[in-house]
C-alpha cells in the first residue's frame, strides 16, 4: 500500500476504536507495526492526535442539565474570563467567538440548583457586562467527531 492518506486513515480508524492496538491497526491499513507507529507517533507529536478518551454519557452518570451560556465581556478581561471557565470543572466547552456574545460556555451539571449556583458565582466578576443562558431540552448531537476525507 502507498503511505498517501495514511495519517487520515490511521485517524478514521482511531476514531471508530481508539483502543485499537497497533497490530490490529497495521493490518486494517495493509501497513507494518512500525509504519503505523512511526506515523502515530507523528501525529502526537504534531498535537494532531492529542489523547485517548473515553465518550462519556454524562446524562447516565448524572448530569443531566446542559446549560450553555453566553457572556459580553469587557475586552481587556477576555483571556482572564475565558481562563476562570476553563478551569470549572463541569465547563466542558469554552469558545470565544465573534457576534452579540464574547464567549460562549456549555456546562453540566446535576441540577438547576448546582447550575444557578456556578452562574451566580461567575456573575459576580464586574468584567461580565452580561449573560444569557440557555438550558438544553434535548441534545440531538453531541460530542460528535467526523471521519477525514480520504482521496482515492
Amino acid at each position: 500500500m502507498a503511505y498517501e492518506n495514511l495519517d487520515h486513515k490511521l485517524v478514521n480508524s482511531l476514531l471508530g476504536d481508539g483502543r485499537a492496538s497497533l497490530r490490529s491497526l497495521g493490518k486494517e491499513l495493509d501497513v507494518s507495526v512500525t509504519t503505523v507507529s512511526n506515523h502515530l507517533h507523528e501525529l502526537e507529536a504534531e498535537g494532531a492526535v492529542q489523547g485517548y478518551s473515553p465518550i462519556v454519557d454524562y446524562d447516565k452518570l448524572g448530569y443531566d442539565v446542559t446549560a450553555v451560556l453566553q457572556l459580553k465581556v469587557e475586552g481587556h478581561a477576555l483571556p482572564e474570563i475565558a481562563e476562570k471557565l476553563r478551569q470549572k470543572e463541569q465547563m466542558v466547552t469554552v469558545y470565544e467567538v465573534t457576534g452579540d456574545a464574547d464567549i460562549i460556555a456549555v456546562g453540566k451539571f446535576t441540577d438547576t440548583d448546582g447550575m444557578n449556583d456556578q452562574i451566580k458565582s461567575l456573575l459576580t466578576d464586574a468584567d461580565i457586562r452580561e449573560s444569557n443562558t440557555n438550558v438544553v431540552l434535548n441534545a440531538v448531537t453531541e460530542n460528535e467527531q467526523f471521519e477525514l476525507d480520504v482521496e482515492d
